[in-house]
């Protein structure tokens, strides 16, 4: 089984690694990251980058897909190449996935019409505009397609999945072996649970535009 992790500029590191050390440790399967030009990609600090050892050209029917989200994700919302590889890919995927905004990309390649799907909570409604149902909900499967909310849920979305495949005890294993047990010092993960002011400061300032 071939797992394909979609890499472009400044995505959000978390978005893909989360999925790589969940989802990609299920037996038998490999993963491979991708991009339209081969080589370091950068994420959204600018401070660390991950190598695509294929381009798009060179994975054409991966079993599994990962879309990872961040603010390098708008300007891929017009590019033909990446959009019609989502499309070409998800014609022979098994599942196809994303984390964050990366739901963006899939439903700008009309992947998530009329389905149920979630993104980072400053991008949810903007699902709308593609014929999607946004859902506030962590994790959300609908048919073959799965997505996640904002960053951190892509481990859970990769725990998900990895359940669906493999079993519930082996991801059960992979969360105990990876010691993914959330104790956070703090009850602000979403904005239903954050401070008001801080969840209008961040919605004031948010540049995001799809387009």
């Amino acid at each position: 089984m071939q797992i394909a992790v979609v890499l472009f500029d400044r995505f959000t590191a978390l978005d893909a690694v989360g999925p790589y050390e969940t989802l990609g440790r299920l037996p038998g399967a490999r993963t491979v990251f991708v991009a339209e030009h081969a080589g370091p990609v950068r994420t959204d600090t600018g401070h660390m980058a991950i190598v695509a050892d294929r381009t798009l050209d060179e994975v054409r029917d991966p079993d599994i897909v990962v879309v990872p989200g961040g603010p390098g994700q708008t300007p891929q919302m017009e590019n033909a190449v990446l959009l019609d590889w989502l499309r070409a890919a998800d014609a022979t995927s098994t599942w196809t996935t994303s984390v964050c905004t990366g739901s963006l990309l899939l439903a700008a390649a009309g992947l998530l019409e009329g389905r149920r799907a979630t993104s980072h909570w400053l991008a949810l409604d903007h699902l709308r505009r593609f014929g999607a149902e946004p859902t506030g909900e962590r994790v959300v499967t609908d048919g073959k397609y799965v997505t996640a909310a904002g960053v951190s849920s892509g481990i859970d979305m990769g725990l998900t999945l990895l359940g669906r495949i493999a079993g519930d005890e082996h991801a059960q294993s992979v969360q105990l072996l990876t010691e993914y047990d959330p104790q956070p010092p703090y009850d602000a993960g979403s904005p239903l649970k954050a401070p008001a002011h801080l969840v209008e400061e961040f919605r004031s300032k948010s540049r995001f535009t799809p387009r």
